[in-house]
């Protein structure tokens, strides 16, 4: 992969001297939906697919910005001297807002950048193509340019970004498992405290599989900001008798016992979901300890319900792929991933039921939504690197 961007990067740039190639990964989270901006936990795991970037420093204040996806748009240019989102700036809004984030903290860019991209995670997927964007960014400026910053910080600087810059209020598990990101482990993350442990995936005899709806979401302009303003109005009138800092703090029985404080029925519905998903993040991880994918998978199978539900998040196609996966008999459990409106669904399934698995949805797909779904057999890889 990074042969192919070096090659386009001499085509576009000149030639391939003194040019570097990161890499980010996107990721898929388990479970625990909608939880992290609202102080709950996640168990996200890092992919091995995810965004290249071949960079080289220029002699001036320049930024010109190329992706092999969005071939079409061209080369893309720009300065640090007017780091402001433009409508017509497409995808480099992304990288830009990072490179502003790391100058707001006084990380200087002593020169301009070309830039060139390559990511095979598919766009609009729900697979964090934006955080893999925000991360690859971050690490990359860290290295080119000594700035002082752990992979940690390059998650909350590209979270800060997205909802400072790019004006997506997101929460910070796609930065993270971005970031910190470690090869065959899941991350249980504390969203309030970023207190984290690396939880071993051992699926014996089973396997992960991601299967994108083709329905392609855009957070920015979706219903996402709804829900986070609608859970924070349910926070606040949870406050007015219990204390709380975050829905997260509540258990199922203290919601029950306090919901009736909040005045919409709707707030009510988000809340439920961000108290309930929270809980059943920490009961489906203590379960995998156990070597309980049984219980995993009824919880995976309970999120989606409470997703489509109480936080309507889900739309029919992903509920299609999930009703249909519930179907076969070996999987263990299915739901949508990401941030809803669209993108994908995760599922567990027994090794010797994924052919039947993919066969059975893309059957059902086709004939109910007229589109065949894609489905990828993922692996969990690390973390941000440099490749060349």
């Amino acid at each position: 992969m990074e042969q192919k961007l070096l090659e386009k990067f001499a085509e576009l740039f000149g030639d391939k001297k003194d040019v570097a190639v990161y890499f980010a990964p996107g990721r898929v989270n388990l479970i625990g939906e909608h939880t992290d901006y609202n102080g709950g936990h996640v168990f996200p795991c890092a992919l091995t697919i995810g965004t290249y970037m071949a960079v080289r420093k220029r002699s001036d204040r320049k930024l010109c910005f190329y992706s092999m996806n969005f071939d079409s748009l061209g080369v893309i240019e720009d300065s640090l001297d007017d780091l402001t989102p433009k409508a017509d700036g497409e995808w480099t809004n992304y990288p830009k807002g990072v490179i502003w984030a790391f100058e707001g903290r006084g990380m200087k860019l002593s020169c301009g950048l070309d830039i060139a991209l390559y990511g095979n995670i598919p766009n609009g997927s729900g697979l964090s193509s934006s955080a893999s964007l925000e991360v690859v960014t971050g690490y990359m400026l860290k290295d080119q340019f000594g700035f002082k910053v752990t992979n940690q910080e390059i998650a909350l600087i590209g979270q800060y970004s997205e909802n400072n810059f790019n004006g997506c209020n997101c929460g910070i598990m796609d930065q993270f498992a971005s970031a910190m990101g470690k090869a065959d482990n899941a991350i249980f993350l504390d969203c309030n405290t970023l207190d984290f442990e690396y939880a071993p995936i051992k699926l014996e005899g089973a396997k992960i599989v991601v299967t994108n709806s083709l329905v392609k979401h855009s957070l920015v302009t979706s219903a996402y900001n709804d829900r986070r303003n609608e859970s924070a109005a349910a926070l606040a009138d949870l406050q007015q008798v219990v204390g709380i800092n975050s829905l997260g703090d509540l258990t199922e029985e203290e919601f029950e016992k306090y919901k009736s404080a909040i005045k919409d029925e709707v707030s009510c519905r988000r809340a439920k979901h961000a108290v309930y998903e929270n809980q059943r993040t920490i009961k489906a991880v203590a379960a995998l300890k156990e070597n309980d994918l049984e219980t995993f998978g009824k919880l995976m199978n309970a999120s989606h319900v409470s997703l489509r539900d109480d936080y309507e998040t889900s739309c029919e196609e992903c509920d299609i792929l999930v009703e249909e996966a519930w179907k076969v008999a070996g999987v263990i459990g299915s739901r949508i991933t990401g941030g809803g409106f669209g993108g994908c669904t995760v599922s567990i399934v027994k090794d010797e039921a994924v052919e039947e698995f993919k066969a059975a949805l893309t059957k059902a797909y086709e004939e109910k939504v007229h589109k065949t779904p894609e489905f990828y057999v993922v692996s969990i890889g690390n973390g941000p690197s440099r490749l060349v």
